[in-house]
């Protein structure tokens, strides 16, 4: 065995990981705040690069502003989806829900290719494209980067959680009748919810449509990051770096030494073999709660 060649695999494979992160964190910012499982988190990621791209490329404003007006978008979005959509489902069974955000999913993922076209669109953030090389082991310098925005957005959202608001939208996700009773505004609370995964969603999107370019094959990262969230459980928010570690470094070592043997194609199957026996084995995830109720 290529003993360069696995380091190599590892490391891209864990930083990529960590990317994915970024999509898992805003499924798991919403499903903290609000007990609902997000599916439209994919299409919310690339709806956040297509605005970067509309901002920095279309409007020639600086990535910066360009970033900074996309999250402030964002977070309106996310508000509006609750004041629209979810607050109309206050009572219904929880798979009404679900299937709610998978009908945003399908919507969001026209709406951007349908207005803008399919074509793969360039996105520059200014980052330095040349790899880094540590001995004779080649690292993307763009994972990393997207690898490090993401274990800080995970710290910033730790310490909000233990904010005032953070602990008014954990409450709200315990029980909503009894955050009524109380006077806590459930309905803000699971907007903000919301909001917040609309702003995780910006650097999401940012990262991978520097990556990949920005156009509607954005949308298929909500499936790794389905497979981290359950992997690191539906409430936990460092789980979703070790669990983004875990099916980074499987989805990159495993098709590399496997897929020049059968052709390719072996990522989506390690991913789904993830999936599978965690809910299988450990359905609440190696750091969810134990009464979770999975759909």
């Amino acid at each position: 065995m290529d003993f360069q060649f696995l380091l190599e695999l590892t490391v891209n494979g864990a930083l990529t990981g960590w990317m994915y992160s970024l999509v898992a964190l805003g499924i798991v910012l919403i499903y903290k705040s609000s007990g609902v499982p997000n599916l439209a988190q994919g299409a919310m990621v690339m709806i956040a690069a297509y605005l970067v791209w509309v901002f920095s490329h279309m409007l020639a404003l600086p990535i910066v502003l360009a970033l900074l007006l996309a999250l402030v978008a964002m977070f309106f979005l996310g508000l509006l989806t609750e004041r629209l959509l979810l607050r109309r489902m206050v009572g219904q069974p929880i798979i009404m829900v679900v299937m709610l955000t998978l009908g945003l999913e399908s919507l969001l993922r026209g709406i951007g290719p349908g207005f803008l076209g399919a074509a793969p669109k360039s996105l520059d953030l200014g980052l330095n494209m040349m790899p880094i090389i540590v001995g004779e082991v080649f690292i993307n310098r763009e994972y990393l980067v997207g690898a490090a925005i993401g274990g800080v957005m995970v710290v910033l959202s730790l310490l909000f959680f233990r904010t005032r608001v953070g602990t008014k939208l954990r409450a709200v996700s315990d029980d909503h009748v009894s955050c009524w009773a109380v006077g806590i505004s459930v309905e803000r609370a699971v907007g903000i919810s919301w909001g917040l995964a609309g702003i995780a969603a910006v650097a999401a999107g940012a990262m991978w449509g520097s990556v990949q370019g920005v156009d509607w094959t954005l949308t298929t990262l909500l499936f790794p990051a389905i497979a981290v969230v359950i992997l690191g459980g539906l409430d936990s928010i460092y789980g979703v770096l070790v669990a983004g570690l875990i099916v980074g470094v499987l989805g990159s070592v495993i098709p590399g030494y496997v897929d020049p043997l059968v052709g390719g194609g072996t990522r989506d199957v390690v991913t789904s073999l993830i999936i599978l026996l965690t809910i299988m084995f450990r359905p609440h995830g190696i750091f969810g709660r134990e009464d979770i109720e999975r759909v």
